[in-house]
């Protein structure tokens, strides 16, 4: 093990109120036996998810469920929240001091984990876009969980992070057809990126085998109904945190022996659960990342030290991104170190 004097403190980002959040330094502890101190390169806001916990809208039936892997504090506050991290080791055990790392953890400069809770990130993908594997891991759970099958027809119902995401792995699929649905026909040009078909709802096919719903809204919901073909089966990929969703379940949803299941990456999919852990489905997850598509699912970059104002942006629509990275001053660093080589 390599060892350091220069991590007595770290700083990180806490929500602390209600659309509230600020940069907290506190203490770091060394790494024990079979930890790691990492130091941040670049995070990725998840906006769905941290927007909620922003608004403070986590319903406190399901606070402990929602809690992220090294999430400190409870919601709706203080709480520091967050898992889209990738950064250096620059402590640990033998053979990863120099690891370039993806981490389920808040956005924070250094932190100090156990091993077991890092994934390496391969050769052929760069950092700046492992940010995305947290996200890329909950698309592959959504396609366990579903098992499309060759000649499907499937829709996908919002054009985001999530949505986008599930259109990308599945336009690798022997599918009969694949539509990314969304009602913002400016989503058209990611779609365009991705080499996947837009529609807008009015106009996407139905009889569907599948229709993954990700636009977390209840005419999204409503929409995957009518898509959906008979006996066919809708995933749903939403979080809609506090609010309420009212359903015509007395429609097509009885008449047409619809199937509505949830898909939530907390748990490997069951079709996978006794086979796959989660480790495995994050290496699964980052090796995808090879593909430079993915970019475009980067929308932006701000600095560490802007990060409450980028979060303020985001959750009131200043501020446009699928997801918006958040660099580190290690990351300049970084990129120089590797120029140079």
């Amino acid at each position: 093990m390599t060892t350091s004097p220069r991590h007595a403190e770290a700083t990180a980002y806490w929500t602390i109120g209600p659309e509230q959040g600020e940069l907290r330094t506190e203490e770091l502890r060394r790494p024990g036996p079979d930890e790691a101190l990492v130091r941040a390169l670049y995070s990725g806001i998840s906006k769905g998810t941290e927007l909620v916990v922003h608004h403070g809208a986590v319903p406190p039936c399901i606070a402990e469920q929602m809690r992220a892997p090294h999430q400190e504090g409870s919601f709706p506050s203080p709480v520091k929240f967050g898992y889209l991290s990738v950064g250096v080791v620059e402590e640990g055990p033998e053979g990863w001091p120099g690891r370039t790392v993806f981490c389920l953890h808040p956005h924070q400069d250094r932190y100090v984990v156990p091993v077991s809770a890092l994934t390496r990130v391969p050769d052929g993908v760069p950092p700046r876009r492992a940010v995305l594997t947290g996200t890329v891991e909950t698309a592959v759970n959504a396609l366990w969980e579903a098992g499309p099958r060759l000649g499907d027809r499937i829709a996908v119902i919002g054009a985001g992070l999530v949505g986008g995401m599930v259109a990308t792995l599945l336009r690798t699929f022997p599918l009969a057809r694949l539509q990314l649905v969304d009602i913002d026909p400016g989503r058209k040009d990611l779609a365009d990126a991705l080499g996947v078909e837009f529609a807008h709802p009015d106009d996407a096919l139905t009889d569907c085998d599948i229709v993954f719903h990700c636009s977390a809204s209840e005419g999204g919901l409503e929409r995957s109904l009518k898509l959906v073909g008979d006996e066919g089966e809708i995933i749903e990929m939403s979080w809609y945190a506090d609010r309420k969703v009212a359903l015509a379940l007395g429609e097509d949803f009885h008449a047409r022996r619809l199937s509505l299941r949830a898909s939530q990456v907390g748990a490997v999919a069951r079709a996978r659960r006794h086979r796959r852990t989660n480790a495995d489905r994050l290496e699964t997850a980052i090796s995808l990342l090879k593909d430079p598509v993915f970019d475009a699912f980067l929308t932006g970059t701000s600095a560490f030290k802007e990060l409450p104002d980028v979060v303020e942006r985001l959750s009131d629509g200043a501020l446009a991104a699928l997801c918006h990275v958040i660099e580190y001053p290690t990351a300049i660093e970084y990129r120089t170190t590797e120029t140079t080589r």
